[in-house]
């Protein structure tokens, strides 16, 4: 379970270069052993919070704490923190041993203590019996490993990965998943982790800090921000949604194509637009039957691997549904959502920042 203390806290971060606001008063915590994902396009601030977390960067305003101390202006040498770059930044003249030993010679260990360091780093990454291999003679994924491996053998307190598996092909980026996450695990360390890859994200946190232009759209695990979306961005961000504008009649009863539906909403005050969320996953589509909320024609119909992708008029809009029985183009079907499934938004949500 992770601990609720704050080992890292941002209060009021703001990063501008010059007429470029990169980050707009971010405040963000986070809690020891916990696997934090920054999310979201190029461009939205992730790394650049990164960076500072890291000492790679100042902010223009705000402060920085680590385990309750003030580092806002400490050079990165003197931050419990090591980094790893999507670029591994190997020495090319080094083998893998002297590669993850580097950190540790500076530092001035002691040669027993070195070597027992680098192959337990070894071990833990899968590169038994690599020591000698010359860094271009490694894969990919292999050079990952090295490049976390010797993040790792100077037992940081937190470890921030900068798109690390940006690099690699898509059946190996998903091996890497997992084994970062049960690495993570494992050591019981604070992993900090860069992407815009929702999937790589959903995968591997214990918390989504999703952001857009510089700003905290929302923070929450992987479930609760995509099952309670907090603005049209995040829904459309994480994962696939139809968006549709609604009206909220009362608690648990909201109105959308011009007819009322059961929700599990409430809170929203009689007679509010609203968004209303529907996850192609939970778009049931059949036979047209008295019980059918919504009939439509089916446009398209493309099957995608392990479901069958549908777009249906449904006459105020077209819905994406996601099946596993094929319905035929051009013919009409019924459509049903069960309350749980219908996720209500205030329309322009403000974000968090």
């Amino acid at each position: 379970m992770v601990d609720d203390f704050h080992l890292i806290e941002l209060q009021g971060v703001t990063k501008d270069f010059g007429d470029t606001l990169a980050l707009d008063n971010i405040n963000l915590y986070v809690r020891r052993r916990e696997f934090v994902t920054l999310l979201g396009p190029s461009g939205c601030g992730k790394s650049t919070t990164l960076r500072i977390i890291g000492g790679f960067e100042y902010p223009t305003e705000g402060r920085v704490f680590f385990d309750g101390r003030d580092i806002t202006d400490e050079p990165p040498y003197r931050r419990r923190v090591n980094t790893v770059f999507q670029k591994y930044a190997l020495f090319p003249h080094l083998n893998v041993f002297d590669n993850i030993a580097f950190g540790l010679r500076i530092k001035k260990v002691s040669k027993t203590d070195i070597s027992a360091r680098v192959k337990a780093m070894l071990d833990l990454v899968g590169l038994k019996g690599y020591e000698k291999r010359g860094v271009d003679q490694l894969s990919g994924g292999q050079q990952q490993r090295v490049a976390i491996a010797r993040a790792l053998v100077n037992e940081p307190e937190v470890l921030l990965l900068d798109e690390p598996l940006g690099a690699l092909d898509l059946r190996l980026r998903k091996d890497m998943q997992l084994e970062l996450k049960n690495m993570q695990q494992r050591l019981g360390i604070t992993f900090l982790y860069v992407t815009h890859d929702q999937e790589e994200a959903l995968t591997m946190s214990d918390t989504i800090v999703v952001m857009k232009d510089g700003r905290i759209q929302q923070i929450g695990t992987p479930k609760k921000i995509y099952d309670e979306p907090k603005n049209a961005y995040v829904a459309d961000f994480i994962g696939e949604s139809n968006i549709l504008p609604g009206v909220f009649i009362r608690d648990e009863l909201v109105e959308f194509c011009g007819k009322p539906f059961r929700c599990v909403d409430k809170g929203f005050g009689s007679g509010t637009t609203v968004d209303v969320v529907l996850r192609p996953e939970d778009v049931a589509v059949g036979a047209v039957a008295e019980e059918s909320m919504l009939t439509g024609t089916v446009l398209s119909t493309l099957f995608k691997g392990v479901h069958y992708e549908m777009m249906i008029d449904v006459g105020c809009a077209v819905l994406k549904a996601h099946s596993t029985v094929k319905q035929e183009e051009g013919s009409r079907v019924g459509i049903t959502v069960v309350p749980f499934n219908i996720h209500v938004m205030s329309r322009g949500n403000a974000p968090d920042s």
